[in-house]
């Protein structure tokens, strides 16, 4: 049975043009078209809003408008009641290379001519679906240009910018990526889209913890004895080789998703769900991780890289033999940490963190283990050491929660087992959950930076990580092998084991 709604409100989006750089690319493709055609259908689209793409590859408005119509179809959006001629019809795009002042000058007249005709009032969201390596040349010619421009609150209009991860590759590089975005945007312009905060369950983490009487006074290293958090994946590097093996787990994974789902989980209530209450809260919770030297990496990181094994019955191949990879790459696939949150609501509880490819499931989740009873009434019959409570919050592929708990079974008169109280949402509601897009996209539109990250976010989580990015640098060594398909292996294990606790089995849910 599915609860009341207490509260339940979704504002629909005011009117606004998108442009796309990057615009015939896999993300806009397979993400961002069909998330517009899904607000669209929902009814949370503007009548006024459009989309005007930008990329190199030579197309007509007409030519644009059947690669959306494709995308949607891919997409599994279209249904025989839907229509979305209204929202295709409003696709226009325009060729150019990025890097010529010419582009901009034909952009901005682009966007005046549809501004009158659509009536957007001057709201502009420029999305970068490009490479991280053409962002500072985009922003640059967009302030040369003058369409960047400042917000002014008496002005009807207000422009913003839409950064896709990675921000960065260390501290260095994205204070001055930063830096570039700062001579033509404000912070408050800047959303920086990391699409795990998108997905419902990452949302929920707060709705749980701060609309729940029953869990804030055992949210305490009282009570708690260790976090694990898991984002484990099947698939190997696949089509992103080219950027993987310049990235790696740590910068593709562990910098953004990982760190934002701990900070999520541990941070300290929010003075109201304000964006920036909310987000001050994070990056306080950022800081409070104890820092380690170069020294200190060895015992507190893994890393790991995929060697042949086998998958779902299939023979898979090592990184190092994926297309694209470098045949000496010394590029992780794995990374698993152990961190300390230096608060009082923390102090001396392990965080343990662990992101990999091709393991032996798909598998992303919270796992808190609380503290053992202090004492077993029932050793007699029983084991005298109580296995622990442990809360779950399921994040992909299927989105939920689960609560394990002993409690009588029938028979004995003393007979207990562990019980699973779960719940799916696709179950529960009956409906398929939202993509992590339609939600950053319409908060985009609304003008909410709730789910998008702050710089000193950003900044915080480099800094933590440096000593780690220059530790694996001077390190001659390779990482550890694992074979495709593993659940773990013995160095990973070594981590978590010598503190007398273990890993969730990644089929665990």
């Amino acid at each position: 049975m599915v609860g009341s709604e207490l509260v339940c409100g979704e504002p629909a989006a005011p009117p606004a043009i998108m442009v796309v750089f990057g615009a015939s690319g896999n993300l806009v493709r397979k993400k961002l078209i069909p998330a517009l055609a899904k607000l669209h259908k929902r009814g949370l689209l503007s009548e006024q809003f459009l989309v005007l793409g930008c990329g190199r590859t030579a197309l007509s408005d007409d030519e644009y408008r059947d690669f959306a119509r494709q995308a949607v179809g891919e997409s599994g959006v279209i249904t025989p009641e839907t229509n979305l001629s209204g929202l295709i019809n409003k696709f226009y795009y325009l060729t150019g290379e990025y890097g010529e002042q010419a582009l901009y000058e034909r952009l901005g007249k682009r966007i005046k001519e549809l501004d009158k005709r659509h009536h957007i009032d001057g709201s502009i969201i420029f999305y970068l679906a490009v490479p991280p390596s053409l962002y500072a040349t985009i922003v640059e010619q967009l302030g040369a240009a003058e369409l960047s421009c400042r917000y002014d609150p008496k002005a009807k209009h207000r422009v913003r910018i839409v950064v896709e991860k990675p921000f960065g590759r260390d501290s260095k590089s994205a204070v001055e990526l930063n830096d570039v975005l700062y001579r033509c945007f404000d912070e408050f312009q800047i959303y920086r889209i990391d699409h795990y905060l998108g997905k419902e369950t990452v949302q929920n983490i707060l709705i749980f913890r701060f609309a729940n009487a029953i869990f804030e006074p055992i949210w305490n290293r009282n009570y708690i004895d260790h976090v694990q958090v898991t984002i484990a994946e099947t698939m190997g590097v696949a089509d992103r080789a080219g950027y993987y093996d310049k990235a790696g787990a740590l910068r593709d994974i562990f910098q953004n998703h990982a760190l934002q789902m701990l900070s999520l989980v541990a941070m300290e209530p929010p003075i109201s769900f304000d964006a920036d209450h909310v987000r001050d809260e994070k990056v306080k919770l950022l800081r409070s991780i104890r820092p380690f030297t170069a020294e200190q990496v060895p015992e507190l990181f893994v890393r790991g890289q995929y060697a042949p094994g086998v998958i779902d019955g299939q023979q898979a191949a090592s990184y190092r033999d994926e297309p694209g990879v470098d045949r000496q790459s010394k590029t992780e696939t794995f990374v698993a940490a152990k961190l300390f949150i230096d608060n009082w609501r923390w102090k001396d509880v392990p965080f343990y963190l662990r992101t990999g490819k091709r393991l032996a499931g798909k598998d992303t989740e919270i796992a808190i283990t609380f503290k053992k009873v202090p004492h077993s009434l029932f050793a007699a019959a029983g084991p005298d050491d109580m296995p622990a409570n442990v809360l779950t919050l399921q994040i992909q592929p299927e989105e939920g929660m689960s609560l394990k708990f002993q409690a009588k079974r029938p028979g004995s008169k003393i007979c207990m087992g562990t019980l699973d109280m779960s719940f799916a949402y696709r179950n529960i509601f009956g409906i398929d959950m939202p993509d992590a897009y339609e939600r950053l996209l319409l908060d985009c539109m609304l003008g909410d930076q709730t789910l998008f990250t702050r710089f000193d976010d950003v900044e915080a989580a480099w800094q933590l990580l440096t000593p780690v990015l220059e530790a694996w640098e001077a390190d001659l060594s390779a990482p550890h092998s694992y074979p495709a398909g593993s659940d773990s292996f013995p160095e990973a294990d070594a981590l978590i084991e010598s503190d007398g606790r273990k890993w969730r089995g990644l089929s665990e849910v």
